[in-house]
């Protein structure tokens, strides 16, 4: 008797319980959604490849990038080993351009993918600014990497740039010991037409070019934020610097001199920028893998 009586009252307490629980209101109705159809009007939301140097190890630089720093950006490549760590999804922005202009385009934010690569960047000494290297395994990777981005989201080859491009002066990564030449061999980015180069060189050493000149070719390049003022100011002499760490990294001064003058020429110049043709066969959806080579896919 006393055990019917427990067994009663456990279910009156279980009642009252379940009686007394809130309800979830119910949310709006769910569209109906069909996926059936796909219009060919479209394409990546990527335009840019953005590179930069991190001025951390790597322990340092993932938790900056993963964590509450404000900053971040969809690769991480790391030194040693040489692995490229994917954290955050090519479809959203990462924040890793800040205030950026490239041509007619500001804010790359919304428009590009951000690779930011282990690198402890400068250190002032006594005897000027000095940048680390880059391990060659570690390039090897960027250059895998790149070629997988650029394939997938066609992104055309003179908009791969790094950090100190659309933000000059205020940014100098990832700097003139990064080899860009590796990626124009490569055949994923354009590079200078030696010859030009060396034909157009004779004529600026004659008549030097003025500030002007220098800042009308760099906004043609695409230096959009150079002033066009004539004269030759911070922002124009950190501009030429940036030009300079890219194409003539053995001298990045700013100096507005006749070999600078000839490369920035030919770069603005209708077939002066020449881009190899690429040492890895592309398969045939236009694909490749993370590590550079074809994707084989299926027939179907």
């Amino acid at each position: 008797m006393k055990k019917n009586l427990l067994i009663c009252a456990a279910s009156a307490l279980l009642m009252s319980a379940c009686a007394s629980a809130p309800r979830t209101p119910p949310g709006p109705p769910a569209p109906k959604i069909d996926k059936s159809f796909t219009s060919l009007n479209q394409d990546s939301r990527a335009l840019f490849i953005v590179l930069h140097y991190t001025v951390l190890d790597f322990e340092k630089s993932l938790r900056v990038l993963t964590t509450g720093g404000q900053v971040s950006s969809h690769y991480l490549v790391r030194d040693e080993p040489p692995v490229s760590y994917y954290i955050v999804d090519e479809n959203r922005r990462a924040w890793h351009a800040g205030l950026s202009s490239w041509g007619n385009n500001q804010g790359l934010n919304s428009s590009s993918i951000g690779i930011e690569i282990v690198n402890p960047g400068f250190t002032d000494t006594p005897n000027g600014r000095v940048y680390a290297p880059f391990p060659q395994k570690q390039i090897d990777e960027v250059i895998n990497l790149v070629r997988d981005i650029q394939t997938r989201h066609n992104i055309k080859p003179e908009r791969i740039i790094g950090h100190a491009d659309i933000a000059p002066g205020r940014k100098q990564d990832p700097g003139p010991m990064f080899p860009w030449k590796q990626l124009a061999d490569a055949g994923l980015i354009p590079w200078p037409d030696a010859a030009q180069v060396a034909a157009r060189l004779p004529l600026y050493q004659s008549v030097p070019p003025d500030a002007a000149w220098f800042q009308d070719k760099l906004a043609r390049y695409g230096y959009s934020g150079v002033p066009r003022n004539g004269e030759s100011d911070q922002r124009t002499l950190d501009t030429v610097s940036t030009f300079q760490m890219k194409y003539r990294p053995s001298d990045y001064s700013g100096k507005m001199d006749a070999e600078t003058a000839a490369l920035l020429d030919v770069a603005t110049s209708p077939g002066g920028m020449l881009l190899k043709p690429s040492p890895w066969p592309i398969s045939s959806d236009g694909k490749l893998g993370r590590d550079g080579k074809p994707i084989k896919t299926s027939s179907r």
